[in-house]
């Protein structure tokens, strides 16, 4: 019998996810789409995918829209069914968050909630969806400056340099709370991708509490190293065994 919780699924894409420093030149492009086959030891489990696209947002700012999405297949569903979806708005000018949207569903565990940021005041919106009383509960909080959400930071780091021995500390803002997440880069490693064998740089993010998702142990990420960064493969342990998630296919990407 396999015991899942709602925080097993999560890392998935969650932590594909976390790294920033000072933006230099994009290393990514408009309709890029990376697709990651997920599996729980050897069993297939579900796909996820991350999707970018060029828009203008609140018809003024030029800015990326960073959509993430996570489902189990027809097997897994009847273990652990899994319908995640989480958006982010990146300012491509000053390259921080305006908006951040996750809806979870996993289980029977739902979660909505949205963060509105602005950067030049400093504050954020922050709205969490009560199911039983079908409404937004909504509060106002401060923000450091320079602020990233979960998919910007990931999308930021992908134009960063960085090597074996960095470590990294970063502010987020997500789930009504700002912390400090510590990402170490631990080695290189050359492995068999969909692009052929490729020098990745392997990083471990970590975090301090419960802000995301309670973590259980390891969590690894393979990024190719070089210029573009794309991630090609993540492994996470969890109470029972460990979940992978391999790039399978991309589309608009240099390769």
């Amino acid at each position: 019998m396999l015991i899942m919780s709602r925080q097993s699924f999560i890392p998935l894409i969650l932590l594909l996810l976390m790294v920033i420093s000072t933006p230099s030149l994009f290393s990514f492009q408009d309709g890029e789409r990376l697709t990651f086959d997920i599996r729980y030891g050897i069993i297939g489990a579900g796909q996820a995918t991350l999707h970018v696209e060029e828009i203008e947002y609140r018809n003024s700012i030029t800015a990326y829209r960073i959509t993430s999405n996570a489902r189990t297949n027809r097997f897994f569903d009847r273990i652990f069914k899994v319908r995640d979806e989480i958006e982010s708005i990146l300012d491509k000018e000053l390259m921080v968050s305006r908006q951040f949207t996750k809806k979870l569903q996993e289980a029977r565990y739902r979660q909505y909630r949205i963060h509105y940021y602005y950067p030049e005041q400093n504050f954020s919106i922050y709205m969490r969806y009560d199911f039983s009383k079908n409404r937004f509960n909504e509060e106002r909080m401060d923000i450091p400056e320079n602020t990233q959400d979960i998919l910007s930071a990931f999308y930021s780091v992908r134009m960063q340099q960085f090597a074996p021995g960095d470590t990294i500390v970063i502010n987020v803002t997500a789930d009504g709370r700002n912390y400090p997440a510590e990402i170490k880069v631990h080695r290189t490693e050359t492995i068999r991708t969909i692009f052929g064998d490729k020098e990745c740089l392997v990083i471990e993010p970590i975090l301090e509490g419960d802000a995301i998702f309670k973590q259980t142990g390891e969590i690894l990420i393979w990024l190719i190293n070089d210029e573009h960064k794309i991630p090609v493969r993540l492994e996470s342990k969890v109470i029972f065994g460990s979940f992978t998630a391999t790039l399978s296919d991309a589309e608009n990407v240099p390769y």
